[in-house]
């Protein structure tokens, strides 16, 4: 079974460097709609079981678009297990604030997840992240044949925990890989209906077209 992930299109506060986390949001940039389009064109060769996203706008608009690109009608369910990282008081704050306002919280979010502690701003730890998010993938693995192809499109903090989890990252290196991009694919594999995952592709941009920047990574 092969899981594809995909984060969604660029948003204005993506482009403010401002935190949405699950309780914010804001419009997709212009631009994004012809990246979604175009990795909707890219993952148009694959025959889909199912797509599951984010309920959040920023990505059911990203799953829709991808949707309308592939050949056949794939069916799209939304899940709230797929939204962001809740981050409570940091959410709709640029870095530099978060950083200023709360600095230890801020920094163990981006470098050291075992020591992440949101309890100052209400938000939402890395195990607890993680449980919700493999609890959806753990039920699709289950009812799912060995052979089919699943797309989920949600956020890029979440999938970024979620994916070095399923393939066995430990805790405190889950953001050592690096950062997902917009509209970026991500692939594993499992063959034993979910019990080991590998990884077959990480943060694929290629299609894009275009030289990523600091503010297109997460």
């Amino acid at each position: 079974m092969n899981l594809y992930f995909v984060r969604h299109g660029k948003t204005e506060w993506n482009l403010e460097s401002r935190y949405q986390g699950a309780g914010g949001d804001s419009p997709l940039l212009p631009q994004s709609y012809t990246e979604m389009a175009l990795v909707g064109k890219y993952l148009n060769p694959v025959k889909f079981k199912h797509i599951y996203a984010s309920p959040i706008k920023r990505t059911r608009i990203t799953a829709e678009h991808i949707k309308a690109e592939l050949n056949n009608n794939v069916p799209l369910s939304l899940d709230n297990r797929l939204e962001e990282f809740k981050l409570g008081k940091m959410e709709g704050m640029k870095f530099e604030e978060a950083k200023e306002q709360f600095p230890e919280t801020f920094d163990n979010f981006r470098n050291h997840p075992d020591l992440y502690d949101p309890s100052e701003i209400g938000g939402e730890t890395f195990p607890e992240l993680i449980k919700r998010m493999r609890s959806k993938v753990m039920e699709v693995a289950k009812n799912f044949n060995d052979d089919d192809n699943i797309l989920f499109v949600s956020h890029g903090a979440a999938l970024n925990a979620l994916i070095n989890d399923l393939v066995g990252v430990p805790l405190k290196d889950l953001r050592k890989r690096g950062g997902l991009a917009n509209t970026s694919t991500t692939i594993i594999e499992t063959h034993d209906s979910g019990r080991t995952f590998t990884m077959k592709q990480w943060n694929e941009t290629g299609y894009l077209k275009h030289k990523l920047d600091k503010s297109d990574l997460v």
